[in-house]
């Protein structure tokens, strides 16, 4: 007889470092008696993170972020004992009611996602919190003019090099590119692609969209950034000369407003607008409403078409959302980039536990040595 399993299964399965870590946390029970509050991305992959923190004894009380939580994954986490806050919504303030119910519970440690829920906690601090880790660029953004009044630590799993190459370049760049073709099945043979921010993930973006026969361009308020862009082999063209061109424009900066209604004249007729930064923000969607005219709504596609009173139309992906963990049937990055980031995650968060993280350690990278245990686990099976 065929033994049924979900997507929730297969990911579970296919994260071996965290299978492994799972195994080590349930005899060594690293946070027994330790409640750990997480505003994280709710889906298959966060699952089986959180399932490992169970693992080893801690106490979980978890709520996820805007546009990206999936129902299937919460009801596996309840089943699973994990107390879940949360719901897909795409609104602030249902968001920030879930914060709050985390942070009601008092937890010990947090692990968040883009800084929502520790700048919850900055709100109203209560005392026995241990320590933070941050998952993401942005969050890391938010903490970074706080640091000399916080007095934890708090680790920046984002900041790791591993992080850097392996997630956010390698897997961000695929899962924005496999993003779009889900969303739109059209072919990018040809198409000329603006990707605004050339960190590792816009770096990524515009590889992937070039190794798929796409023109692309490459925007960065950083000069540094565009010389290395160009050096890399990518056109550098004007703000101005970008958008025009485009059409496909993609934000990866992890800044606000960076295509808003100003930009609407630029635009190309039939130009596509897709986000890959954590925040809804990159685009400004609610400007390019208020000066447009809805045309269509593809809702069971993710697609939005907007048109001009010139009669120019252009579609925005996912309400402006992260494009990979939005829309119909959003698998986020790979599974092994995902591993290994919520492997780096689970020695963080155990290092803090254990009190090897002092004050000291406030808004850092994470610590060199599990950079080389994380490093040397993955590398392990294609050593023999």
């Amino acid at each position: 007889m065929t033994d049924q399993k979900t997507r929730l299964h297969w990911v579970d399965e296919n994260c071996r470092q965290l299978q492994e870590i799972r195994t080590e946390f349930a005899d060594t029970r690293p946070f027994e008696g330790i409640t750990i509050g997480t505003g994280i991305h709710l889906e298959p992959k966060t699952a089986a993170l959180l399932l490992t923190l169970k693992a080893g004894g801690a106490r979980v009380v978890a709520t996820g972020n805007l546009s990206s939580t999936q129902p299937a994954t919460i009801d596996y986490l309840r089943s699973h004992g994990i107390d879940v806050h949360a719901e897909a919504t795409q609104d602030s303030g249902i968001h920030a009611q879930s914060l709050q119910k985390i942070l009601a519970e008092k937890p010990d440690m947090l692990l968040d996602n883009g800084g929502d829920l520790f700048a919850s906690y900055l709100e109203a601090p209560y005392e026995g919190l241990i320590g933070v880790t941050e998952e993401t660029t942005s969050g890391r953004m938010r903490l970074t003019p706080l640091r000399d009044q916080l007095a934890m630590p708090i680790l920046v799993i984002n900041d790791s090099p591993i992080k850097q190459f392996a997630e956010n370049k390698h897997a961000v760049g695929q899962s924005i590119f496999e993003s779009y073709m889900r969303l739109t099945n059209r072919a990018t043979n040809g198409k000329r692609v603006a990707v605004f921010g050339y960190g590792a993930c816009g770096m990524g973006v515009a590889v992937n969209f070039r190794n798929a026969f796409a023109s692309v361009s490459v925007i960065d308020v950083d000069p540094v950034k565009s010389l290395e862009a160009h050096f890399d082999g990518f056109q550098t063209p004007s703000r101005e000369m970008a958008l025009r061109k485009a059409d496909i424009i993609v934000t990866e900066t992890g800044a606000e407003n960076v295509i808003t209604a100003s930009d609407l004249d630029l635009l190309k007729d039939g130009a596509i607008l897709m986000n890959g930064g954590h925040f809804p923000t990159e685009i400004d969607v609610p400007s390019l409403q208020s000066v447009s005219a809805t045309r269509a709504t593809y809702a069971e596609e993710g697609i939005k078409t907007l048109v001009q009173a010139d009669g120019r139309r252009f579609h925005v992906l996912c309400n402006g959302h992260m494009a990979n963990l939005a829309g119909p049937r959003p698998l986020g990055n790979s599974l092994e980039s995902m591993d290994i980031g919520f492997a780096l995650q689970s020695r963080c968060l155990e290092r803090i536990a254990k009190g090897e993280s002092g004050e000291d350690e406030c808004i850092v990278p994470v610590p060199r040595a599990i950079d080389e245990q994380v490093a040397n686990a993955y590398l392990s099976p294609f050593r023999q």
